[in-house]
């Protein structure tokens, strides 16, 4: 006998699915505009015309609403770390790349702007947030050290210690940025730092 095919998401669950997200991206905006302290519940549901029993309904409290949106960012690096690696380019070239499109993330996307922010506040936000830059250091270590391998920075680099030192020029980077310019100047100001740091390890 036939098995019936496995059946898509229904008309109620694909419903859930984008009112969760537009709750996601409500609380985003004014993490990143406001803050964790000086953003509510109340104020995501407004944004959203709807009752703070609906945002509940998804997130438990408030706490849940900053994980969600600090997970959101770290989710977006893995896909684009896959999106680069399908253009064929060379470690040294996949390392400056993602670089550079994160650097165009944290100027226009809202969540990458918003899980920053929460980053910075985890002192005032009780509840478990990933550690940040471990995985970004993990991942530039491992593109210098293929890079090294491959004959494209010189062989002295130490790769741990360059991914240290791109991790550190690029997140200081984009938080003076955003300080000072509100990131209008972080795609200039990432390029002086890419080209002094990658000018100094290129074979």
């Amino acid at each position: 006998m036939k098995q019936a095919g496995r059946r898509g998401p229904t008309p109620q669950q694909d419903r859930a699915a984008r009112t969760k997200s537009q709750v996601l991206t409500a609380a985003a905006e004014l993490f990143a505009t406001n803050g964790f302290r000086h953003t509510s519940v109340k104020d995501v549901a407004e944004r959203v015309e709807m009752t703070k029993g609906a945002v509940y309904f998804h997130y438990p409290n408030k706490e849940a609403l900053a994980v969600a949106v600090v997970e959101g960012l770290y989710a977006k690096w893995p896909l684009l770390l896959e999106e680069i690696r399908e253009e064929g380019l060379t470690s040294l070239e996949t390392a400056a790349v993602m670089l550079d499109r994160a650097a165009v993330a944290f100027r226009d996307d809202v969540v990458v702007q918003a899980g920053a922010r929460l980053q910075l506040e985890r002192p005032h936000i009780e509840a478990e947030l990933p550690t940040p830059y471990v995985d970004w250091t993990s991942l530039l270590t491992e593109l210098l050290s293929a890079a090294r391998d491959e004959g494209e920075i010189k062989a002295e680099t130490d790769p741990a210690a360059a991914a240290r030192a791109l991790v550190a020029g690029f997140f200081g980077m984009q938080h003076i940025s955003d300080v000072l310019q509100h990131r209008a100047d972080i795609l200039d100001r990432w390029r002086e730092i890419r080209d002094l740091l990658i000018t100094a390890i290129r074979a």
